[in-house]
């Protein structure tokens, strides 16, 4: 009977926060999957069921699979610099003895992080801007003029420079993150292999690198995550131009849904993304805990 009221309880404590996970977030999962088996003009109000109709216009879209390589393209080069980059500095500058030294630097690359993305984006947009960018003037005063680009204005440099401002904005903040994972290694561990004579290189592969092993993977989990959930960097520097070669799944969610008032289609773009995110999700939670059976 204690049992039963200790458990009656503790449901009722977590109760309120299930209702509101329930309306706030599952129950708005299960109306976009309704919303996205339908016609819907949402200004007329018009709606017609058209089943799956959306979902296979949604893969013949050319611009469609665009987003989904800009996204991948984004998730790959994200993990490259923000998981492990951000791993390698965390690790070089925890490594420095000097304590004063260390602050200074965790506030450098920390103060991106602090900028927020929309400013970030005004910024390099400037930046990147062919006639009085700073980029382009500063190739030129390299001797390197060969490579100056209209950044945001062609095809084939727009995405990368969307992601090189993205990955600069958030470099610092997992870095950070690392930072405080390596702190949390004992230091005699460090002490005892630099005695047997470890060197620097190898101290960081067979013993920071297996000792962060969690937090490398949340941060992988959570930046390829976010990586398919990426919009205000790209509506704020090229609103998914030029021709539709920088568009990511939720610019083009965005543009067909309050642009071309085509809610379905949108509504089915909004699901494969909350698809991609789960499956990630699922998979890096179901490796994670393979390791620590394994570990």
């Amino acid at each position: 009977m204690h049992t039963l009221y200790r458990r009656a309880a503790g449901l009722a404590w977590i109760l309120p926060a299930l209702v509101l996970l329930g309306v706030f977030v599952y129950l708005p999962l299960v109306q976009n999957f309704g919303y996205s088996t339908l016609s819907w003009d949402i200004y007329s109000g018009s709606q017609h069921f058209v089943g799956l109709d959306n979902y296979r216009h949604l893969f013949d879209d050319p611009v469609f699979w665009t987003s989904f390589t800009n996204n991948l393209s984004y998730a790959l080069l994200s993990v490259i610099f923000q998981v492990f980059g951000a791993l390698l500095l965390a690790a070089l500058v925890e490594s420095i003895r000097s304590t004063r030294w260390q602050r200074a630097l965790r506030t450098v690359y920390f103060i991106p992080s602090a900028i927020s993305l929309t400013v970030a984006g005004l910024l390099f947009y400037f930046i990147y801007e062919p006639n009085l960018g700073l980029l382009n003037h500063a190739l030129d005063a390299a001797g390197l003029g060969r490579f100056e680009h209209s950044w945001l204005g062609e095809e084939n440099t727009a995405m990368t420079a969307v992601i090189a401002m993205s990955q600069w904005q958030g470099f610092g903040y997992s870095t950070l993150l690392f930072a405080v994972a390596i702190q949390r290694i004992p230091s005699e561990l460090y002490e005892a292999a630099a005695i047997d004579g470890v060197g620097p290189v190898r101290r960081f592969f067979r013993m920071t690198l297996p000792l962060v092993r969690e937090m490398t993977a949340l941060m992988t989990m959570v930046t390829v995550s976010g990586a398919f959930q990426v919009f205000n960097e790209v509506m704020v520097m090229t609103s998914g131009g030029p021709d539709n070669s920088t568009q990511v799944l939720g610019t083009w969610l965005y543009r067909n849904g309050f642009v071309r008032n085509d809610f379905g289609y949108a509504a089915a773009i909004g699901t494969v993304i909350f698809v991609i995110t789960l499956a990630i999700a699922m998979a890096q939670l179901w490796i994670t805990r393979r390791r620590r059976v394994e570990w």
